[in-house]
């Protein structure tokens, strides 16, 4: 099994006809003041297999501020059903709604790790108020 993808959105689901959809995808945020939270993102991650990964994994993903301190993790188990007999390959999109504590500005980190193998890290870049974002003009 691999990482396909992963980012940070606004908002994601599935449609009953088991389409991603994803609403708002971000890399970089602007917060007013440390400490804060950006409640309710959607960390969207797409995994892809095959039948021989049939069965029960285990998902952990950890959220490490520009330091490297972990400020937040979370485990849970990814359990994989066996796909009709003429698909070969399994997607497996996973949507998780988390707040994300944020302690100050930097590059923050999330890493998701899948049976004790790191597949991944995605990178938030957060700014405080005082910094401009890249390419807005002060007058």
């Amino acid at each position: 099994m691999h990482l396909s993808f992963a980012l940070f959105a606004d908002g994601a689901n599935l449609s009953q006809e088991g389409k991603l959809n994803i609403l708002g995808v971000f890399d970089a945020m602007q917060v007013a003041s440390f400490p804060s939270v950006h409640p309710r993102a959607h960390l969207v991650v797409r995994l892809k297999g095959t039948r021989a990964d049939v069965g029960v994994h285990q998902v952990v993903l950890s959220w490490k501020n520009p330091q490297g301190s972990e400020l937040w993790n979370s485990n849970g188990q990814l359990d994989i059903g066996a796909p009709p007999p003429q698909v070969t390959e399994i997607d497996m999109p996973l949507i998780a709604p988390i707040d994300l504590p944020l302690d100050g500005p930097g590059v923050y980190t999330m890493t998701i790790t899948l049976d004790r193998e790191r597949q991944g890290e995605l990178r938030l870049h957060v700014r405080d108020a005082a910094t401009p974002m890249p390419g807005a003009m002060l007058s």
